[in-house]
């Protein structure tokens, strides 16, 4: 379809559904040669299976050595990482009164450092070669917050946080980092909501509707490519005007 990342290695973390599955997509209809990586092997042979020359990797974002060997392993067979896209997350959401402590430091732990662990492994790869473009998943909720999402709140806030913390370290040696903030998109995560919340989200939605996973992908997408050569630090927010 395109060569927007032609033999770029590009590392997709929650790559096997949702917003990452197409972006994985994406990425390779652009000539990436992408790496899905997740935590459950039969969705991530499920959607290598229908991206043509995807490379799968079982991989725990909260599992240092998990990341490390995966890392490892992919510096041996392609010899570079020249994308992180860090789109794994999850969310256990209660009010603050009703959260459990296993709520907030599982969500904390997978959302916030998973994406520390990654980039921390990954980017000494990038230092050597002199260049690199990291993409942080963060949400509208990190801007904004939201009821009931204390701790996902906090992680995608703490994402902004590293976003402009590492392009001010990183930007220097040659390497972007960029976030991206999704406003309400049909995944399964959200399909998931009570259809009452979806309906008062699509009227708050300028566009009158949910995203698509593949306009996140379009977004992903360009913060990845050299078209976004002088964007580095930014938090984009793709959420269809919800905040105006």
């Amino acid at each position: 379809m395109g060569d927007r990342l032609k033999d770029k290695v590009a590392i997709i973390t929650g790559a096997a559904k949702g917003i990452g599955f197409a972006t994985a997509k994406r990425f390779s209809q652009e000539g990436a040669k992408v790496i899905i990586v997740d935590i459950g092997s039969e969705a991530i042979k499920a959607a290598v299976d229908q991206i043509p020359g995807a490379e799968g990797h079982v991989m725990n974002v909260t599992d240092r050595a998990s990341i490390q060997s995966v890392v490892d392993e992919i510096i041996q067979r392609h010899g570079r990482i020249d994308i992180l896209i860090n789109n794994a997350g999850i969310t256990q959401d209660a009010r603050l009164i009703k959260m459990t402590e296993a709520q907030f430091d599982t969500v904390i732990d997978v959302n916030l450092k998973g994406v520390f662990n990654c980039t921390q492994l990954v980017v000494p790869h990038m230092l050597e070669a002199g260049s690199g473009a990291i993409v942080n998943a963060s949400s509208v909720v990190g801007l904004y917050g939201n009821f009931g999402q204390t701790n996902y709140a906090a992680t995608k806030f703490g994402i902004i946080g590293f976003t402009k913390t590492w392009a001010r370290e990183l930007g220097p040696k040659g390497i972007r980092v960029n976030a991206v903030c999704p406003g309400f998109i049909a995944t399964e995560m959200v399909k998931a909501m009570p259809e009452n919340i979806l309906q008062d989200i699509e009227k708050r939605s300028w566009l009158g509707r949910l995203g698509t996973p593949e306009e996140m992908a379009n977004v992903y997408l360009f913060l990845a490519s050299d078209e976004a050569s002088y964007v580095n630090g930014i938090a984009l927010e793709a959420s269809g005007g919800i905040s105006l």
